[in-house]
């Protein structure tokens, strides 16, 4: 959906907003469902990047300790428990820039996915830049999908991050996209833009092609020791109109109300539940930072009368719409185009 469009559905009184993104929701999912996901740090801390939020970078000065990869049995007793809480999406997360096919770290990662993959969850992970190599081998592995997000809009993006490029994080999502995995992807409210960058990046995203399977929506939660720890809380009512254009813009995707949650009130959450959100991150952590306790997130989700999503581990990824252009991914000969 291009940028005028955005613009015009975003300034929209919000009840008619609301209404319309409602009428989406309704259209193309069970309006009751909500996607249960645990996120899980499996490397914390020590990474070479510059992101302004993020309490695991090495240039910041967040007192955070550095943990090495956990050890698969760490990882599956944690994956074990997530399932037997209710999720069905298993998401790892690693601190660092990237990974690269034929190390030892990458093999270990792959392991893990292996042995994940088998609990009968779907697995989604983010671990930073990935060449073509690198994912096909973790979609062979057993990975349904892949997270890396853009984070803001490509005129912002230097104000957040220096140590690599707008371009970098489409490039690893086009290799993600033809190696035929999903892809999770959305961004970050709070840091610095305006509304006219948050259009952007929706802009972005839901020109995608094929369309991300899902797109969470994070509230910063500043963190001690990072540039932005002093940053002010984003207004509830911006983060209902974003989960509301990004249900617009991307009416197939998952849009996943995410960090910040902790920020919010019941009836805030519930606005945003109603305006598309339909999926969440449920456990006590996510990466470094607090999330809603498990126990309170079931009796929001029986207050509200929602109920849990069913696992997909074999979903497909969304298919390519052959009318239009591939985007960010060129079609090449390997891509899962039609042809």
């Amino acid at each position: 959906m291009k940028y005028d469009e955005l613009h015009r559905i975003y300034s929209l009184p919000l009840f008619e907003l609301l209404k319309k993104s409602r009428e989406v929701h309704e259209a193309h999912w069970p309006q009751n469902e909500v996607q249960l996901c645990t996120l899980l740090s499996i490397k914390t801390g020590g990474c070479s990047e510059d992101c302004s939020y993020c309490s695991q970078s090495a240039r910041h000065s967040s007192g955070l300790e550095i943990e090495r990869l956990m050890e698969k049995d760490a990882v599956m007793e944690r994956a074990r428990a997530a399932r037997s809480s209710g999720s069905t999406r298993f998401c790892m997360g690693a601190a660092w820039k990237g990974v690269r096919a034929g190390t030892k770290r990458f093999e270990q990662v792959k392991d893990i996915i292996e042995s994940v993959s088998e609990l009968g969850m779907e697995v989604c992970v983010t671990l930073g830049e990935l060449g073509a190599e690198e994912a096909v081998q973790l979609k062979d592995a057993g990975v349904t999908a892949y997270n890396h997000n853009v984070d803001t809009s490509r005129e912002h993006y230097p104000n957040i991050v220096t140590t690599h490029t707008y371009d970098d994080r489409l490039n690893t999502i086009r290799h993600a996209q033809n190696a035929g995995m999903s892809i999770c992807c959305g961004g970050i409210l709070g840091l610095g833009e305006n509304a006219e960058d948050r259009l952007k990046m929706i802009e972005v995203i839901s020109e995608f092609n094929p369309q991300p399977e899902s797109v969470p929506i994070n509230s910063l939660m500043p963190m001690p020791g990072t540039p932005l720890a002093g940053s002010n809380p984003v207004d509830i009512f911006d983060v209902v109109r974003m989960i509301a254009v990004a249900r617009i813009a991307c009416p197939n995707a998952k849009v996943r109300l995410s960090a910040g949650r902790t920020q919010m009130s019941e009836e805030g959450q519930a606005m945003c539940f109603f305006a598309g959100a339909n999926s969440i991150f449920y456990g006590d952590k996510l990466l470094t930072a607090e999330n809603p306790a498990i126990k309170k997130d079931l009796e929001l989700i029986e207050k509200l009368d929602l109920k849990a999503q069913a696992p997909n581990p074999s979903m497909e990824s969304p298919t390519m719409d052959c009318e239009r252009p591939a985007s960010p991914a060129p079609c090449e000969s390997n891509s899962p185009c039609c042809g």
